[in-house]
């Protein structure tokens, strides 16, 4: 399985939405766009946030795709009643356990980064897995994939320690 972080490169993001729309394939029975449509009982684990205020180098207001981060000390864990919301192991990704969520709402309450909802329709809450089957599978999670401008990642943590520290080395020597 591929172990790694979803790292964000928000000057690069074009809010084409292509990442949400691969996430909602991703969750289907079909894993198709013409399969999906059909299908009602799916939400997406990925949002794009617009900071109207902010504007990129593009001149175009700055959009940051959001997803759960998966959290080391995973906040969500903790206040599970239930132990719905729960980790595999210590480099898995937080995954959600659909039979055992009662619904409190509580992990969407603490989530720090406001990308836990709720599903009325499931009387369930939903949050990104990381794709964890692509995982299992070598492949990397669905929004990654899709996103065309590759302002999504996903880098192993020496590979993304690596890269800043080759940036701010670079920045030194330009003083």
């Amino acid at each position: 399985m591929k172990k790694g972080i979803i790292v964000i490169d928000a000057d690069k993001c074009l809010s084409c939405k292509s990442c949400e729309i691969a996430c909602y394939v991703n969750r289907t029975v079909t894993k198709n766009l013409y399969g999906a449509i059909k299908e009602t009982s799916i939400s997406k684990g990925i949002f794009i946030e617009n900071i109207p205020d902010k504007k990129n180098k593009f001149g175009l207001s700055v959009s940051v795709p959001l997803q759960c981060r998966h959290c080391e000390d995973a906040p969500c864990i903790k206040v599970c009643p239930t132990k719905a919301l729960k980790r595999t192991n210590d480099d898995s990704p937080v995954l959600i356990d659909n039979e055992l969520c009662i619904g409190c709402k509580e992990c969407v309450m603490v989530c720090p980064f406001g990308v836990i909802t709720f599903d009325t329709r499931k009387k369930a809450v939903i949050k990104c897995d990381l794709c964890i089957e692509r995982l299992k599978n070598d492949d990397v999670p669905a929004c990654v994939a899709a996103c065309p401008t590759k302002c999504i990642k996903f880098e192993s943590i020496e590979k993304l320690t690596k890269g800043k520290r080759k940036k701010y080395l670079v920045e030194m020597c330009e003083k």
